[in-house]
């Protein structure tokens, strides 16, 4: 118990959070006479109390985290949140079962968007509010440890972005203190400028507030069963790309941008890279369907801007049903699901960066053959890349496909059919949110899954989210050995 006090504690303050949080919707309810606000105080009370029985239990001397510990946070803490987030929607007259109320908070809190709410329209305020909360608080808290934690603890590749030289595990609690104020901030003011811009663009308040949440966390839950093609607004669609797009950036360019130092902005690989492959996957799929379907280029245009935009940065928003665009399309969008966008940013994927390192390392290795007795030295962001960077990246892109491929075949065998089994286990552990196909494709969710598929998929998107390793490592023995 003593090693983990500070673990134990930390939980506590964050459980103390998730009360205070249900609170919001309670009020939301009352105001608005609907009875499922009860249920909100219900949770709170009951969060409330585990959360003082944490905190209360590790009081004493709380030490600096060691990596170990890091690691028990990190897993620990997403899953005690799904639990106790999956209350109010368990408790509300909606009728979802706990198997339901957890997938769905484990999708609003690992920013993934896959729903099991059916509709949408008719749903209390309440809940509505609750689900986009979830995806606000997770699309922070990815941040902070995409910065502060994971560099740290040398997770496939992510030691690329450390803030600082020292590797001292004791500084991982309060640089994490540290950099999620300055984060916060920014990450609240560029919420407000997006509530603002839905606002203008002919949302009501509500609606531009929850869509805010959902679009800046990139995890894409709506109030509506077609999602932002209810609105079927050009300005409400450029509003969410180009925020889509703001949300998938590193943050920590916008905090060295307000430090005075805008040049990332414009050389960092991953944006570029981001940008480039955003613009060129636009314009494929729109000759594609200019070419080969009768549609006009008006229209075509702004369906592949907004849906690619939102499967590309793993919001999974959907305007128009892609699974209608042919086969090709099809295909490549299957791909995009993988990518995400840039680490240290709200999106989730591969992220580019180390599809950029792949690349490298793939190019590098031809040259060798090539040219045996040549030196080839990969760099990345003008520096070089050090080979433990390069094996930590290609490691985690072999795991991470031989998961989803694990995954899939799982979901195979618990009846699912080809293509809803292989575009599930791509967007849980992708954390897009919708798939392929009738069934969990743009026009449809994931309340027709087996039970057995819900709980898989639950582990896909909490592995997905945490970066894999964050998760694998506490499944070995040695991990938990003196």
């Amino acid at each position: 118990m003593n090693e983990f006090r500070t673990v134990l504690f930390i939980i506590g303050l964050m459980l103390g959070s998730l009360a205070v949080g249900m609170l919001v919707p309670a009020v939301t309810g009352l105001f608005q006479t609907s009875p499922d606000w009860q249920s909100f105080i219900i949770s709170a009370c009951i969060t409330g109390f585990f959360a003082v029985a944490l905190i209360l239990t590790s009081r004493g001397e709380l030490r600096p985290l060691t990596v170990k510990q890091a690691f028990v946070l990190t897993g620990f803490s997403w899953l005690t949140l799904t639990a106790f987030a999956a209350l109010p929607l368990n408790f509300s007259l909606i009728g979802l079962t706990y198997t339901d109320s957890f997938f769905e908070a484990m999708s609003g809190l690992t920013t993934t968007g896959a729903t099991i709410i059916t509709g949408l329209v008719t749903t209390p305020p309440e809940i509505l509010l609750w689900r986009a909360m979830l995806q606000w608080f997770g699309g922070i808290g990815i941040i902070v440890m995409a910065i502060s934690v994971l560099p740290m603890l040398n997770v496939g590749g992510m030691q690329l972005f450390r803030l600082e030289s020292s590797d001292n595990s004791e500084k991982i609690l309060p640089r994490a203190t540290e950099i999620a104020g300055s984060i916060a901030k920014i990450y609240l003011l560029i919420s407000l400028l997006c509530a603002f811009a839905y606002l203008i663009a002919g949302m009501s308040l509500f609606d531009a507030i929850t869509h805010a949440m959902t679009t800046i966390s990139t995890g894409g839950f709506s109030t509506s069963d077609n999602s932002l093609g209810h609105f079927n607004s050009l300005g409400i669609e450029s509003v969410a790309v180009f925020f889509m797009i703001i949300s998938s950036l590193p943050f920590v360019v916008y905090l060295q941008a307000i430090q005075g130092n805008r040049e990332p902005l414009f050389t960092d690989a991953q944006i570029r890279g981001f940008l480039s492959l955003l613009v060129t996957i636009i314009t494929t799929l729109w000759l594609y369907r200019i070419l080969t379907q009768d549609v006009s280029a008006a229209t075509a245009l702004r369906e592949v801007i907004f849906n690619t935009t939102s499967l590309l940065t793993g919001t999974g928003y959907a305007s128009s049903d892609y699974g209608q665009w042919g086969n090709f399309a099809i295909c490549l969008l299957f791909i995009v699901l993988f990518i995400g966008g840039c680490a240290g940013s709200t999106s989730c994927g591969l992220k580019v960066f180390r599809v950029q390192v792949v690349l490298k390392s793939l190019r590098r290795q031809v040259q060798e053959l090539a040219y045996p007795n040549g030196v080839f030295v990969m760099k990345y962001n003008g520096n070089a890349l050090p080979d433990t960077v390069t094996a930590s990246v290609l490691t985690f892109a072999f795991t991470y496909f031989t998961l989803f491929g694990l995954i899939a075949l799982v979901l195979g065998m618990l009846g699912l059919d080809a293509l809803t089994a292989l575009s599930a286990a791509a967007a849980g552990i992708a954390n897009v949110g919708p798939g392929m196909g009738e069934v969990i494709g743009p026009q449809g969710n994931y309340s027709e899954l087996p039970i057995a598929a819900k709980w898989v998929l639950c582990l896909a998107m909490l592995l997905g989210r945490l970066e894999l390793f964050s998760v694998l490592v506490m499944l070995t023995p040695r991990f938990w050995r003196n």
